[in-house]
């Protein structure tokens, strides 16, 4: 939206807002421009230092619920598998690096965090039955990363602010209980932000991008694509809640994974190569 739609749309709404009676026309066109400014500030791309704390944010509230397993071996292999898939992904650097690291809950769960940090639960690992389908996990993830989807969920919130400042801009100028209505709406924002990557999920077509991107990623890594395909049907055999609520749509997903899945040669040498070294990094 250019600046002249963005005050259009501002002095229309101002004028809504206050209804029929009379007020300054300088004071609204005034008022305008500022929220026009705010919003276009708003709509800005972060740049990749701010994804990166802003990633260590969200990442720190993560680690206030779940905390890191004490496990250095299985957590050096996670971070191998995902150093490794990075390489074939559109975005293999990112501000502060990839980082990798297990939670220590039984909860199946995985998170990624804006800026490269991707956390999983020891209770999804568990769930995988093989090296393939534990580096399917981290390529979805890496997929949201790279696709940015946490951070428009955090633009929202900052589209957020903005239209906050500018309510409360107007209830200085104009005063009236709609206008301070509007602005009670958009606080906790910051929470919002929070629920939307951690508790509520992605949506439906973030999620498939992601499959997607993992087919991708596995297939370039010389991994078993199928991965992907036999690890959500795992996932649809276990209890609701934890992935299933954060990455919604499984069967829908089960479908496009299937028509998007690339041809591979299978390689079963390969295959159970991965498949004992899965199988010493849990011991």
């Amino acid at each position: 939206m250019t600046l002249r739609s963005l005050l259009i749309v501002g002095t229309a709404s101002l004028i809504a807002l206050t209804g029929c009676r009379s007020f300054d026309v300088s004071s609204a066109v005034s008022l305008a421009t500022t929220s026009a400014v705010n919003i276009a500030q708003a709509s800005q791309t972060l740049s990749p230092e701010q994804e990166y704390y802003l990633g260590r944010a969200v990442g720190a509230r993560i680690l206030a619920k779940y905390p890191l397993l004490d496990n250095w071996k299985l957590t050096e292999y996670v971070n191998n598998i995902g150093q490794t898939l990075v390489l074939f992904s559109e975005q293999p650097v990112t501000h502060g690096g990839y980082h990798f690291a297990v939670l220590d809950t039984m909860e199946k769960n995985a998170f990624a965090c804006p800026g490269g940090m991707i956390l999983i639960t020891k209770g999804l690992i568990m769930t995988a039955q093989n090296e393939d389908e534990l580096a399917a996990v981290i390529a979805h993830e890496i997929g949201h990363i790279v696709h940015r989807d946490g951070v428009s969920s955090i633009q929202q919130s900052r589209m957020t602010e903005a239209l906050t400042r500018t309510g409360t801009q107007a209830a200085a100028t104009y005063g009236g209980s709609t206008v301070a209505t509007l602005v009670s709406v958009f606080e906790g924002s910051i929470d919002d932000v929070f629920k939307t990557i951690v508790v509520n999920g992605y949506s439906r077509s973030q999620e498939l991008a992601a499959d997607e991107a993992a087919l991708s990623y596995l297939a370039k890594a010389g991994y078993e694509p199928s991965a992907v395909k036999t690890l959500l049907e795992a996932m649809r055999q276990g209890t609701g809640g934890g992935m299933l609520s954060t990455h919604p749509g499984t069967d829908d997903r089960i479908v496009e994974v299937i028509k998007k899945m690339p041809a591979t040669p299978p390689n079963p040498v390969a295959f159970e190569a991965r498949k004992a070294r899965f199988r010493a990094a849990l011991q």
